[in-house]
């Protein structure tokens, strides 16, 4: 499993280069360098799951290069699952998840907005995070998804 985050506020009218190259780095660049170094030690029933976000299908004002950089790993998990099979690749992509450090600490009504939001009635909490990933992991079945873990708050 890959994780990169980085809370970038980058707008178009006041775009910061060195930021956006930097969150690109990371995540784009950074998870395709790490599959290279391990693949010599990854056999055929390996599994790569890495980390986008909902931010790539719900953009808000800032989000101009996160948004951009997490739609791209969705094309990163397509050509890296048929380039590297049998070994699998998938990503997750977490909405807001309620008890994890950046979210626990807003206050209540801003967690209530977008719970309101959700048909489940409730946020994505890091458990179940885990749980997804573990499934992309464990599943010989599942190859080339990108997983959205947010209690279906892009319906709404």
């Amino acid at each position: 499993m890959l994780a990169a985050v980085d809370r970038d506020h980058n707008t178009a009218a006041e775009y910061d280069v060195a930021a956006a190259l930097s969150l690109v780095t990371l995540k784009l660049v950074g998870y395709t360098e790490v599959v290279h170094t391990l693949l010599p030690r990854t056999g055929a029933d390996g599994s790569i799951v890495v980390f986008g976000g909902l931010a790539k299908d719900r953009p808000y004002p800032g989000s101009t290069t996160v948004s951009t950089v997490n739609g791209g790993v969705i094309g990163m998990v397509h050509t890296l699952a048929s380039e590297l099979a049998p070994i699998r690749v998938n990503a997750i992509h977490p909405g807001i998840v309620g008890d994890s450090p950046f979210w626990s600490g807003k206050p209540a009504e801003v967690l209530e907005g977008f719970q309101s939001r959700t048909p489940t009635g409730r946020l994505a909490a890091m458990a179940d995070v885990v749980d997804a990933v573990a499934f992309l992991l464990r599943n010989p079945s599942v190859n080339g998804v990108n997983l959205n873990v947010d209690g279906g708050w892009l319906l709404r």
